[in-house]
């Protein structure tokens, strides 16, 4: 069964998920992330740019079949022929269609209330079909990753 966490409380989403994929790429995992069209090309803009040392390779679907592969981080809408199923980083507000092929689903929810109340929906999906979930609040001293 799919090990699923929530990241709640998280001041900013985006740059955040930045440094969540710079730990996941540098332990070596494989991460889709998926979110709407919107929020995957703010992210691609800003792992571009958001370290001059420590750059975060990724991509999207519409590369060739050997850089989908062979990429660490990909983003994309759906995960319809998704070249891995090892981690799965969900920033989008609905549930992603296919999450339970991944070994870890990360769910990351900010704090504006519309990110709140999606959220939750999703923690009330995976609850009723009896998955265990683990919280990380970043409202709490040591909660962040």
């Amino acid at each position: 069964m799919t090990e699923i966490a929530f990241h709640f409380n998280v001041p900013d989403k985006l740059t955040y998920s930045c440094r969540l994929l710079r730990k996941a790429y540098l332990s070596g995992a494989k991460v889709m992330v998926t979110a709407e069209p919107g929020v995957l090309a703010e992210l691609d803009t800003l792992l571009w740019g958001f370290s001059a040392t420590e750059f975060v390779p990724h991509c999207t679907p519409g590369a060739p079949l050997i850089t989908l592969s062979t990429t660490p981080v990909v983003l994309a809408e759906s995960l319809a022929d998704c070249p891995h199923h090892e981690v799965l980083v969900n920033l989008g507000q609905t549930i992603p269609a296919g999450f339970e092929g991944f070994e870890r689903c990360i769910e990351v929810v900010a704090l504006p209330p519309e990110d709140v109340i999606a959220g939750r929906g999703r923690w009330k999906h995976y609850v009723a079909r009896g998955y265990s979930l683990v919280k990380h609040d970043f409202s709490q001293p040591g909660g962040g990753a």
